[in-house]
């Protein structure tokens, strides 16, 4: 039996991992008429770092998102995709892409890049793509290949 997907969540973040996702993200949208749902998640853990937390650091991430998104949309809709979404939300985005998006939007597949960490770094901090793996609730396709399905080389 066929299974049809309705709502594919692809996370974006900027790198080039996230922008092969939603390339894949697409082309899946498109072959089963579903909504896409593009999320950037900004990392609040970020600017705990900061001594004096900054107002203007936090809006000029949230407008870089914004406009990364937009362009995504304006893409994802020249590929033929009629209902595309976009969000952006403040948190952790392990718990976020793994949880409480897919439960708020009903998404039944994320689509999410393969980690760029090093092994200490995976050790220290931990994949966001493995966690999502193991937590979510719907399907997850780690993507880790091209546009040709041929190894991703960096």
């Amino acid at each position: 039996m066929f299974h049809n997907y309705q709502t594919i969540l692809v996370a974006v973040d900027g790198s080039e991992e996230s922008e092969l996702a939603f390339k894949k993200a697409v082309n899946v949208a498109k072959r089963n008429q579903a909504k896409l749902i593009l999320a950037h998640i900004i990392d609040t853990r970020a600017f705990q770092t900061i001594s004096s937390y900054d107002d203007d650091l936090a809006r000029q991430a949230t407008d870089l998102a914004n406009q990364t998104l937009a362009d995504l949309v304006v893409a994802a809709q020249k590929e033929g995709l009629n209902t595309v979404e976009k969000i952006v939300e403040y948190g952790t985005p392990k718990t976020l892409l793994a949880k409480h998006l897919p439960d708020d939007y009903n998404v039944d597949l994320i689509m999410i890049g393969a980690t760029g960490l090093n092994t200490m770094e995976r050790i220290l901090i931990g994949s966001v793509s493995e966690y999502v793996t193991r937590h979510a609730h719907c399907d997850v396709l780690v993507v880790r290949t091209d546009l040709n399905n041929q190894p991703y080389e960096r």
